[in-house]
């Protein structure tokens, strides 16, 4: 008599779980939420792979992680100096993961490429020592006249000095 095959274990879900895209659709990806952490990463490394100032990642063990379409668009590059694979939307580009080797049972998402909440808010800043010297830091806006929508800086005044000049004190 033949043996039964054995049955695969039940997929771990939970209750919750929250969507990511790139940005042409091709790929699909999905964390169980809550997520496990997120942070802002200011490493020059992750400001060239995203380009822009810093990336936010939202970090998710990779037994709660699963990729729901589009595997055969994913490309993988591997940095073997910093020994970190980074995968991207062959298709579009957008970044999907990041994964380091001090945390192998986790892999990291862009914050901005799901569609709703993670159940963890960035709240750790890594790398800061690395911040780009351009980017913004909280600086005071006012809106752009005739530019709905587009706030800029302030122009910076010329620090006004107490002291009377030198010549009049001679």
């Amino acid at each position: 008599m033949a043996k039964k095959p054995a049955k695969a274990a039940p997929e771990k879900r939970s209750a919750v779980q929250a969507q990511a895209a790139c940005a042409c659709g091709a790929v699909r990806l999905e964390i169980d939420v809550p997520a496990v952490w997120a942070w802002h990463d200011h490493s020059a490394e992750s400001r060239r792979a995203h380009g822009c100032a810093y990336a936010t990642y939202v970090g998710s063990w990779k037994s709660r992680f699963r990729i729901l379409q589009g595997k055969a668009h994913i490309t993988r590059y591997e940095d073997p100096e910093r020994k970190t694979v980074r995968s991207f939307c062959a298709r579009c580009g957008t970044p999907l993961t990041y994964e380091r080797p001090r945390s192998p049972k986790i892999v990291n998402i862009p914050r901005g490429i799901f569609r709703s909440r993670t159940g963890r808010e960035p709240r750790y800043h890594m790398y800061l020592p690395e911040q780009a010297d351009w980017t913004w830091t909280g600086e005071a806006l006012a809106p752009l006249k005739g530019y709905p929508g587009v706030m800029r800086e302030r122009p910076r005044k010329k620090a006004r000095t107490l002291e009377p000049p030198l010549d009049e004190l001679l």
